[in-house]
């Protein structure tokens, strides 16, 4: 492969060599149903996401772990969860290490990375995922899928990051991130930046925000979703 194919198959998803059977699961992932969203909270599941990555910058950096945990029937189920380190070709820096304790020997020894995506997508399925400041984790997500299943992301996603501040308008001003919104609700998070547990940290603020969410009779991810679009609207950053 000359360096220009290396680089469209890693900008666009192009000349993947994924196996036969690894296009089979693509394809049965794509043909599930979607999932409808104006069901209550009460009768379906989500699934709450978080990623560690390489570093911050969205075009450069690299997804190296995703931890997930599910919400069903309005419950936190800790035992539908999902945990993966993405193997990577090269590891991040001693720094970033020291903020997720990705070790280099595990990131080296990690999951074959279109076998790690494919993964995630048996886990998640078709249901609506959570984060919490989305475009982070979700950009992480579908550059990773695009550049190693070759097809575009597209899942519903809904951020606490605007839920939260939409639901408390007045501690919008004094609290910004998961770890004040955790804090406020006496949230505990025992392994900050291990990415299934900023995952858990993140569906127990799911938790609150749904018990909250009732009491002005929002009880579907689409009213959620309502919620969300209008704080964008208002060009409010939190």
């Amino acid at each position: 492969m000359s360096f220009f194919q290396s680089r469209l198959s890693g900008l666009f998803g192009l000349g993947l060599r994924l196996s036969r059977e690894q296009s089979q699961r693509v394809q049965r992932w794509q043909a599930l149903p979607a999932q409808a969203l104006s069901v209550p909270f009460a009768d379906v599941r989500c699934v709450v996401v978080d990623v560690e990555t390489s570093g911050l910058h969205l075009r450069r950096d690299r997804l190296i772990s995703i931890g997930a945990v599910a919400i069903v029937n309005g419950r936190l189920d800790l035992s539908d969860s999902f945990s993966i380190v993405l193997q990577q070709e090269k590891v991040s820096d001693r720094e970033n290490i020291l903020l997720h304790e990705i070790s280099g020997s595990v990131q080296r020894a990690g999951i074959q990375p279109a076998e790690a995506l494919l993964a995630f997508l048996e886990y998640a399925g078709k249901d609506p995922l959570v984060a919490f400041h989305v475009t982070f984790d979700r950009t992480m997500i579908m550059r990773a899928i695009k550049r190693y299943l070759g097809f575009s992301f597209r899942q519903p996603w809904l951020d606490l990051a605007y839920i939260m501040p939409g639901l408390h308008p007045d501690m919008a001003v004094r609290l910004h991130t998961l770890d004040d919104w955790s804090a406020r609700y006496a949230i505990r998070n025992e392994a900050r930046h291990n990415a299934l547990s900023d995952a858990c940290a993140t569906a127990q603020l799911m938790l609150v925000g749904l018990a909250h969410a009732r009491h002005r009779n929002i009880t579907s991810y689409e009213g959620l979703q309502y919620l969300e679009k209008l704080h964008r609207s208002l060009h409010v950053k939190y």
